[in-house]
């Protein structure tokens, strides 16, 4: 353009999403999970409360885990455990939960994991596109 070179870029970021030149969501999804284990931590630093229902719906985290996943979604086993890794710390350091197994965390604090969210969320996009309910 006006005889000046463009740089290359190897990495760009796109209404928040992390691409690279050799299109894979790994970078993203190590991106996602530092800023999601930044806030947890925070999280649990300013509440001093035992109540889990409390810490749960100041848990911002779990959006930043699941953005962009219809598009962008964790497809390797790596990516996928990194991200569910992270809510897992999360519901580690939640007291009366450290010694319990990931899935019964889980079940006694009442979430899904974070695949079976992609999951649905997957379904109902696909639903929206079949049935053509996606606004354009």
């Amino acid at each position: 353009m006006q005889n000046e070179v463009l740089p290359n870029a190897t990495r760009i970021c796109d209404l928040g999403t992390n691409v690279t030149n050799y299109v894979s969501p790994s970078d993203h999804v190590c991106d996602i999970v530092v800023k999601a284990h930044k806030r947890a931590s925070l999280l649990h630093q300013c509440f001093v409360s035992f109540n889990t229902d409390l810490l749960f719906r100041a848990y911002s985290v779990r959006p930043s885990l699941e953005y962009n996943s219809v598009i962008w979604p964790p497809s390797t086993i790596h990516n996928i455990e990194t991200t569910e890794s992270e809510q897992c710390h999360f519901t580690k350091r939640i007291h009366g939960l450290h010694s319990f197994h990931y899935k019964l965390c889980l079940q006694r604090v009442n979430l899904k994991s974070l695949e079976h969210c992609r999951l649905l969320t997957n379904l109902v996009w696909c639903y929206k596109l079949d049935f053509s309910l996606v606004i354009d």
